[in-house]
């Protein structure tokens, strides 16, 4: 009277949870940082977007407008990330970027003297 039992003992199924356990808490850091990475590319789309919409700007009024809410409709920031003109003239402007979810910050700066004239760059100085 042998039967033939089919399925999985019990230290088969413990083997199969800690390798998946090993697994996870090998991808949930990696996630974090490349969640990290999205904010941060979101601040610097923003801070493009918002360069395009200061050179129309500045082809109607012959000046870069001194705050985001100056350039109308031409310009929408993205959810959670926060654009602000720093400095803006008839020659150049500066503006910053961040993201809520990031504690990065980027910035341009268009005036020639700057260290990087028109580039993104990490920080909050230009």
């Amino acid at each position: 009277m042998l039967r033939d039992n089919k399925g999985f003992t019990l230290i088969e199924l413990l083997i199969v949870v800690v390798i998946i356990g090993i697994l996870a808490a090998i991808a949930i850091p990696q996630f974090a940082s490349t969640k990290e990475k999205a904010f941060d590319a979101a601040a610097k789309t923003d801070l493009r977007n918002l360069m395009s919409a200061q050179e129309a700007y500045f082809a109607d009024n012959q000046t870069y407008a001194p705050d985001v809410a100056s350039l109308g409709t031409s310009y929408v920031e993205s959810d959670q990330v926060t654009v602000t003109i720093t400095a803006a003239s008839a020659a150049a402007y500066e503006a910053t970027a961040t993201h809520a979810g990031s504690s990065e910050t980027f910035c341009v700066n268009t005036d020639q003297a700057a260290a990087e004239p028109g580039k993104i760059v990490a920080g909050a100085d230009c």
